[in-house]
């Protein structure tokens, strides 16, 4: 519940539409292309709205960063971001096992 006395119709994480696309800058179209992929996933707000969790604000941004930078298509995009995403987890822990010697 909110200081102020209103419910919140949804967490403070979440994410309407509109304001996802505007502070990704990925259009409509491939929005709505790697969410039928499963690359994100939404939630159903208010309305049947659909809402975003702002920590997929940062994978998209590197989407479509890639996506512009090299003229890929949007599937294209996804293999490159999970392959990196993948590539961070790696090495992190490689780190970890590093410190534990």
């Amino acid at each position: 519940m909110s200081m102020t006395g209103k419910p919140q119709t949804m967490p403070p994480e979440a994410i309407a539409w509109e304001e996802f696309v505007e502070l990704t800058g990925i259009t409509p179209e491939h929005l709505r292309e790697i969410i039928a992929l499963g690359w994100i996933e939404t939630q159903t707000g208010a309305a049947s709205a659909q809402i975003f969790r702002d920590a997929d604000i940062y994978r998209v941004r590197k989407l479509e960063r890639i996506c512009c930078d090299f003229e890929l298509p949007v599937i294209g995009g996804t293999i490159i971001v999970d392959l990196l995403e993948r590539i961070d987890r790696l090495e992190r822990l490689v780190r970890e096992m590093h410190n534990y010697e």
